[in-house]
């Protein structure tokens, strides 16, 4: 659609942690649009920050979403989710009861802050089909000629399994060295 999008990126934890709006702020300057992790865990900050910004908030029943969210993180410990879970909670396949209500609350939060404006707030369910049809008008877009794109569909079979593959991969070691030591370095500066 042209835009220039900023996916997921660790980079901002800390900044965002230590309230340094500011310093996140101008790591996303120069997009359109940003998605995932820390993104939407700061919607509240960037409404505030940017100003006119649409927001889409995409939903689906809890139980697919916590098949794939687990398959995604499986039992690699991320500093990014220990602070979207909670400390000690970053991993759901060790606490389901809570990766569930963080999900829940999280979309009740969204839909509260938006309740008195709507036309800022796009709700979207893939899994029922909503697509380029309810996506374009919202944005303003015409709608592509291409079949819209979903490719994130986790079934219950995956559940248990990572994305990063066996675990003896030397790059899952690795990254868990770094989480480890990030999560330390967090934990020394009192930053949670």
């Amino acid at each position: 659609m042209g835009y220039r999008v900023k996916d997921t990126s660790s980079r901002p934890l800390i900044p965002i942690l230590k309230g340094d709006l500011d310093r996140v702020i101008s790591m996303i300057a120069r997009y359109d649009a940003v998605e995932d992790t820390p993104w939407f865990m700061i919607y509240r900050e960037l409404d505030a920050r940017i100003p006119r910004s649409k927001f889409i908030l995409t939903v689906r029943d809890e139980e697919s979403w916590y098949i794939s969210v687990a398959r995604h993180i499986g039992s690699l410990r991320n500093p990014m989710h220990e602070w979207i879970y909670g400390r000690g909670k970053g991993l759901p396949l060790e606490d389901r009861e809570n990766t569930l209500r963080v999900f829940s609350t999280h979309n009740r939060e969204v839909l509260d802050y938006f309740r008195h404006r709507p036309e800022d707030l796009l709700i979207l369910d893939f899994t029922k089909g909503d697509g380029w049809e309810k996506l374009c008008p919202f944005l303003g877009k015409e709608i592509p000629e291409v079949p819209f794109p979903h490719t994130n569909r986790w079934s219950a079979k995956f559940v248990g399994e990572s994305h990063y593959g066996d675990r003896r991969d030397f790059s899952y070691y690795r990254k868990s060295l770094r989480y480890y030591l990030k999560i330390k370095y967090i934990d020394w500066k009192g930053f949670w």
